[in-house]
């Protein structure tokens, strides 16, 4: 098997590493969809799905602290969010002038940020622990037993065993620019629009070599009978109690986006 540096996978013998990775897979994207179905404000059922999603933390016997740590790559982009709060009518909360501009903030705006935030959080953290305790070969099986088209499976695979290839090649063209831009004092290059201009350069290389490689591979991936397909051994049907633990869990997580509609 063939392994990159920007896997994500854990080993261990945890209770969801020995989990089919069908179901894993199954159970992570019914818990987004839940997650993304609550409506805004139902706090008592985000604090349902939290405690879902830290019991499932506990479980893959990963460490809280790993897997928060890692989900926190979501919270970036709930900053895309950050204007609703002054944008929603509503009761004002609090005021601040800018110049000519006076921002108010709002309780739905609040409400709705803070929702935008936990749901963010909440599906990323799932995410993480999919790709923690699942290697990506049986993730792509699952992917390809639950119907998702050929092609996409296949560019994933080859993005992740490909994607150090290229890292590689550009860090060949870093040490090249290192050795062609030293001086005596031991700073290498030249000012900033040297430097800038280099960057750009060394992007469009970077592009063509990577475009030339890619046509390599494929080449030789065809002459050894590549067709686009994963090869691998027949899945084996799920146990019983595998499909009776999806169904509970598709029952619990509908249960819960309806009654988050209710209390809403």
């Amino acid at each position: 098997m063939h392994f990159s540096p920007f896997d994500l996978y854990q080993a261990g013998d945890s209770i969801l590493h020995e989990l089919d990775s069908r179901t894993k897979l199954a159970l992570t994207l019914a818990f987004i969809l839940s997650v993304s179905l609550t409506p805004v404000g139902a706090w008592p059922i985000y604090v349902l799905l939290l405690a879902l999603a830290l019991s499932a933390s506990v479980a893959s016997e990963l460490g809280l602290a790993f897997v928060a740590r890692r989900a926190a790559v979501a919270l970036p982009f709930v900053l895309a969010a950050f204007p609703v709060m002054f944008t929603l009518k509503g009761d004002a909360l609090a005021s601040l002038r800018l110049g000519d501009w006076t921002l108010t903030l709002t309780q739905p705006g609040l409400e709705r940020f803070i929702s935008v935030a936990l749901k963010s959080w909440l599906s990323a953290q799932m995410a993480i622990l999919l790709t923690a305790t699942t290697s990506l070969p049986d993730l792509l099986l699952a992917m390809r037993s639950m119907g998702l088209p050929r092609l996409l499976i296949a560019v994933l695979g080859l993005m992740w065993r490909y994607l150090a290839v290229l890292v590689d090649e550009a860090l060949r063209m870093l040490r090249a620019r290192d050795s062609r831009s030293g001086s005596w004092d031991g700073r290498g290059g030249g000012a900033l629009f040297w430097r800038a201009r280099v960057t750009g350069a060394m992007a469009g290389t970077l592009f063509l070599r990577g475009y030339e490689r890619s046509e390599r591979v494929y080449s030789a991936m065809l002459s050894r009978g590549y067709d686009g397909t994963i090869r691998s051994f027949s899945l084996h049907p799920l146990s019983w109690t595998e499909r009776l633990m999806l169904v509970a869990a598709f029952v619990i997580l509908i249960a819960l986006a309806l009654l988050g509609y209710v209390l809403g």
